[in-house]
């Protein structure tokens, strides 16, 4: 029998993983979560994510915790009953609001990942770039561009480095890729320096 080929373990322990709460219309969408996922388990990486048990997060979690690796969700206490149905997946850390849930995930996380997700994954990526931009934290932040699911928001943001809101090196905090492997692997080469 021939033994499964592994990924080396990443430099990374955890990553937090924002996503959507939904599987969203394409199914390129949910197999990028259950692909991201299989990368972070064949590279000995835990996840930290929303804590939910639907959508992505629910495809996400599942994969990972299937795989052997630690899942930490974080979910303010409001969202558990919408957000959360039948059985949680690994340790559930409700929280009191979304804030102390972005700042709860971020202490646990080494780097960021934003699968394709709404206003809650945008406010979230959001969040961690400013924070990044302002020196709170040096983590590497990368979009899995499924299916060119970014390609209009990384204009928009060349458009705003064009008209002189932010500078390049901003520009560069968020690292795109439409593949998990590469995905990862660049973010483990990057250094934020502000």
């Amino acid at each position: 029998m021939e033994e499964e080929k592994k990924s080396p373990a990443s430099k990374f322990k955890t990553i937090c993983v924002f996503c959507g709460s939904s599987a969203g219309k394409k199914e390129s969408y949910q197999d990028a979560a259950i692909n991201l996922g299989n990368e972070l388990v064949l590279k000995n990486i835990d996840l930290v994510y929303g804590g939910g048990s639907i959508g992505l997060m629910g495809l996400i979690s599942q994969t990972v915790f299937n795989g052997g690796r630690n899942v930490i969700g974080v979910i303010p206490k409001a969202l558990m009953g919408r957000e959360i149905t039948g059985i949680t997946i690994g340790e559930v850390k409700p929280v009191i609001d979304m804030h102390h849930r972005k700042a709860k995930m971020g202490s646990y996380a080494e780097a960021f990942i934003a699968l394709p997700g709404g206003y809650g994954t945008l406010e979230e990526l959001f969040e961690v770039i400013s924070w990044a931009q302002l020196g709170i934290h040096n983590k590497p932040i990368g979009l899995l561009n499924v299916d060119g699911y970014y390609n209009s928001l990384l204009s928009f943001i060349d458009k705003v480095l064009e008209e002189g809101f932010i500078n390049l090196a901003a520009r560069q905090i968020i690292i795109s890729s439409s593949n998990a492997k590469e995905l990862i692997e660049n973010l483990e080469i990057i250094i934020i320096n502000f």
